[in-house]
This record gives C-alpha cells, sequence and structure tokens, in this order.
C-alpha cells in the first residue's frame, strides 16, 4: 500500500487532564501516514484520483480545534476516525500526537501517542426467533448501518430454519450481512452485545431461544481465540443457516483455517445432509 505522509503538522489546541491545559491551549504536532493506493492519481495526474493532503491537514485542524479532550489518546482515536471517514480511499491511517509542553516536572523533548486504524471486512450472521423476528433483524441492520464505524453493509436474503443444538424451540429467522469496520473484532463485538441487549437478548438457554442474536463469523483472514471471542466461528462450517446466507453474499471468502472458500463449505455441507 502506498503512502502519503504529513509531518509535524502544528495545532495550537486545549486538550489536556489539568483545566490549565483546557483553558489556555498549548502546542501540538501531528504526523500522519495515509495507506492509499495512488496509482490511478500517480498515472492520471488528476487530484480527483488520489486523496488531496492539504485537505487532509484542514481536518486534523478542524477536529482538534473543536474538540477538547482529557487524553491525547482521544486526540489520536478521534482524529484517525474523521480522516477514514471522511476519505474514502484511504484504507488506514497511522496518527501521532505530539505534545511538546506535556506538564511533565523533568527534561524531556516530547511526549506523544501513536495509533493505527484501519477500515477492516467483518461478516456478522444475524438470527432470531422471539417475537416479531423481522423487525429485530432490521432493527439490527439498521443499527448497524447507522453507526459511525460501520460502513457498506451488505445484507442477505432472511431464510426460516429449524433450530440447532437445542431442537424444543421456534424455527429461526437466519441472515447474515457483510460490512466494513474501523472497530477490532472486540469493540465489534461489544457493539453487537449493545444491540442485542437494546432487543432484551437474554442467555438462559445455551442455544436456547432468543430475540436477537448477532454472531461474527469472519473478520478479515484473522483467527482470534479468546475466552469471549473465536473466530472463525468455530461451528459455522456445520451450520447450513449460517453458510446459505453466506454464500448468497461471499461465496469465495476462503476460510482462513479450513482453506475452502465459503461455497466449497456448503456445498460440502449438503452433500453430506
Amino acid at each position: 500500500m502506498d503512502e502519503i505522509r504529513i509531518d509535524n503538522l502544528k495545532v495550537f489546541a486545549h486538550h489536556g487532564v489539568f483545566e490549565h491545559e483546557n483553558i489556555n491551549g498549548q502546542n501540538f504536532y501531528v504526523n500522519a501516514v495515509l495507506y492509499t493506493d495512488t496509482e490511478k492519481a500517480g498515472t492520471l495526474d488528476r487530484l480527483e484520483c488520489s486523496t488531496d493532503y492539504g485537505s487532509v491537514c484542514a481536518l486534523i485542524y478542524k477536529t482538534m480545534t473543536r474538540n477538547t479532550f482529557k487524553l491525547i489518546e482521544s486526540v489520536a482515536q478521534k482524529t484517525a476516525l474523521e480522516i477514514l471517514q471522511n476519505f474514502p480511499l484511504v484504507e488506514s491511517v497511522d496518527i501521532e500526537i505530539r505534545k511538546p509542553e506535556a506538564p511533565v516536572e523533568m527534561d524531556f523533548e516530547s511526549l506523544s501517542v501513536k495509533v493505527h486504524r484501519g477500515w477492516h471486512t467483518a461478516v456478522i450472521a444475524l438470527g432470531s426467533n422471539i417475537g416479531d423476528s423481522r423487525k429485530y433483524i432490521e432493527n439490527a441492520v439498521e443499527q448497524l448501518e447507522n453507526s459511525e464505524y460501520i460502513k457498506y453493509v451488505k445484507v442477505s436474503d432472511f431464510i426460516v430454519t429449524k433450530p440447532y443444538g437445542y431442537t424444543e424451540q421456534d424455527d429461526f429467522l437466519n441472515g447474515a450481512l457483510v460490512c466494513r469496520t474501523v472497530l477490532s473484532p472486540h469493540s465489534l463485538l461489544d457493539l453487537l452485545h449493545d444491540i442485542e441487549n437494546n432487543a432484551n437478548r437474554t442467555r438462559e438457554i445455551h442455544w436456547g431461544p432468543r430475540t436477537l442474536d448477532l454472531d461474527i463469523i469472519f473478520y478479515d483472514d484473522n483467527v482470534i481465540d479468546t475466552t469471549d471471542l473465536t473466530v472463525p466461528h468455530i461451528d459455522m462450517h456445520n451450520r447450513d443457516f449460517v453458510l446459505k446466507p453466506l454464500n448468497q453474499l461471499i461465496p469465495y471468502y476462503r476460510h482462513p483455517i479450513l482453506n475452502l472458500t465459503v461455497a466449497q463449505l456448503f456445498e460440502k455441507l449438503t452433500k453430506n445432509d
């Protein structure tokens, strides 16, 4: 990926834990690296095919001067997010916020925080079998579409399926979506849990009835195994109600562990059934 760099952009702003920092303000210096494809711009020599670094500088200045944060971690997070949201050709960004006038009673040149943020592809399974299932799923999709951390949401058709695991319950309505997100896997999981909680989701029976179920199936080609999150979803290759919607959306998406595409997994499951 190509890079557009901005070095030591000087911004006078009002950020800091102490009240005098918020009142008096101080100088900050911003280093930014924008990761983007510049080949088309370089070939055609046209600004509209690239990312205007002057406009990026103006956005950084606007973001830092119109907000007041206690932590430069928050300054870096907000600045990175604003760039990613406003410049569609930027895939990811490094932001470093330097604070040379930080109120530390020691000899130093500068203190700084540096973050890397970028767009990722997330694949999410949708399910419900309590109440107005279609409405619960549609509301969840709408909340994701309206989130500042999500873009390019594409949703499958919804299908009615038999319950899996715990079978003494009503049929499910299932679907899937693929989107782009700036959230990390665990932050995305937190967002999905918030949406489930808004739908009065309870977890009384494993694989039991639920108003709304949102599962992360894929996140880029990452393999994640923690106490609260496993990606790819550990049992997705055995679930018709997951593979069928995914086969409609992303048939050529390759499972990073099984090394088979969604279409191949779906065909294999169908033959076994």
